[in-house]
Formats: C-alpha cells, sequence, structure tokens
C-alpha cells in the first residue's frame, strides 16, 4: 500500500471516528436527567473514540511528513 493509499485510509477513519464521538456527544445531551449511568457510558464511548482519533492523528501527521519527504 502506498503512502497515499494509507494516508487517504487513516483520513476516512478519522472522520468516522470523530463523527461517532460527536454522535454519542449528542445522544447524551437527549438523555433524561435521571439517566446517570447511561449518560456516564456514552460519555465514556466518545472519550474513547476521540483518543483513537488522536492516535490516528499523530499516524495521520507521520504519513504526510513521510509523503513530503518521498516527493522530493
Amino acid at each position: 500500500m502506498s503512502i497515499q493509499e494509507e494516508l487517504h485510509q487513516v483520513e476516512k477513519e478519522l472522520a468516522r471516528l470523530r463523527g461517532e464521538a460527536a454522535e454519542l456527544r449528542r445522544q447524551v445531551g437527549e438523555i433524561g436527567p435521571t439517566d446517570a449511568a447511561e449518560r456516564s457510558t456514552l460519555i465514556t464511548m466518545a472519550d474513547q473514540q476521540e483518543a483513537l482519533a488522536d492516535e490516528l492523528e499523530g499516524r495521520r501527521q507521520a504519513l504526510l511528513q513521510q509523503a513530503g519527504r518521498t516527493d522530493t
């Protein structure tokens, strides 16, 4: 797989993870005030999605650097 193909896949996965985290956070706002356990679970899940996105962002930056070095 080329760097450009891997970069495309990473960016696609980043968008998916960020979308899922945003959806989870939206759901937190819709839960009634008495459902603290479900709210906590959704917040934890969103935090985990964002942590994965942060890791992928690091990978994306490394790929961009590699692509810049191979283009020159």
